[in-house]
């Protein structure tokens, strides 16, 4: 039992309550999700089960999308509503002409500073228990891309966005930042994910919807296979020879491969007919390996 089982995670539960919820439905240990939503958050969660749990990483990759409401006028200690109010002022004076303008700021290549209440660690503890304990510490700026910033809906103080952005966003920090550029503060109030990726949430379905007596199977509605996981991806078929080298461990030559051209440093997923073998990446003149064009990034041919 090897895939990804898109979730349409409720608001209040965890991740992992998630998490836990599949191992019992499908009655297997191997579980995890790829990309963690807080409890206030909803929407698509893709759970890897099996072999899909060696997916994790690449999924994780892709470029995000949410949906998000937002409050003007009160920022909080966690950028959310669960947190605890800091400040408020008068949020009146901000029309939609100033709000679409600070929106349009915000696209591109930004320096996000992460919030305290987070999972990212410093000495090997998350931050948000060192928030707990009213200590806050430096955190780095860090590389995001806020590719689409949307305004859905602004009826004042409550704003509504959408936003397709890079892997490592926090979309509270987001929120955030928009009302600190407005001058009035804002904070998250709701969240949903709507895609990771290639994944898409019309894909998923929530947790309740299954029948723990007959529970999904690979390649059938939300459970999707390795490869089904990995659609959007360039694809090459190896020859027999190909096929026969990689369950040795020796990447194929590009002579061996039929596809799609491809460029340098192209992930891609090497099959043999229909079946996924590999995930590779397309590296050909490699000074260190001169046994293949293609660099091995996962092997499933032996498995």
């Amino acid at each position: 039992m090897d895939g990804i089982l898109l979730i349409d995670k409720p608001v209040g539960i965890t991740s992992n309550d998630v998490v836990r919820r599949v191992r019992r439905l499908l009655r297997t240990r191997r579980v995890g999700h790829t990309g963690t939503l807080d409890p206030l958050a909803s929407g698509l969660l893709p759970v890897a089960v099996g072999f899909g749990t060696r997916l994790v990483e690449f999924l994780m990759e892709g470029e995000k999308s949410y949906r998000a409401t937002l409050a003007l006028g009160v920022s909080t200690d966690t950028q959310d509503s669960e947190g605890k109010v800091l400040e408020q002022r008068d949020p009146s004076g901000v029309d939609c002409d100033r709000l679409l303008a600070v929106c349009a700021t915000l696209t591109g290549d930004q320096q996000q500073v992460p919030p305290m209440y987070s999972a990212l660690k410093r000495d090997g503890v998350p931050l948000y228990k060192l928030a707990r304990q009213g200590i806050e510490v430096e955190r780095p700026p860090r590389q995001v891309r806020i590719e689409r910033l949307e305004l859905l809906r602004f009826d004042t103080p409550s704003a509504e966005i959408e936003v397709d952005c890079s892997k490592g966003t926090y979309i509270r920090t987001l929120c955030h930042d928009l009302g600190a550029k407005l001058g009035v503060g804002a904070h998250m109030t709701s969240l949903r994910r709507l895609r990771s990726g290639f994944l898409q949430l019309e894909q998923a379905r929530p947790l309740d919807n299954f029948d723990p007596d007959n529970p999904p199977k690979v390649g059938e509605g939300p459970f999707l296979s390795l490869r089904q996981a990995l659609a959007g991806w360039p694809e090459v078929r190896l020859d027999s020879e190909a096929v026969r080298r990689l369950r040795h461990g020796i990447p194929p030559m590009l002579n061996q491969v039929a596809g799609d051209p491809l460029s340098p440093h192209d992930k891609v997923l090497l099959l043999e007919g229909e079946r996924l073998l590999a995930i590779a990446m397309f590296a050909p003149q490699r000074e260190k390996e001169k046994r293949g064009d293609f660099e091995l990034l996962r092997v499933f041919a032996a498995e």
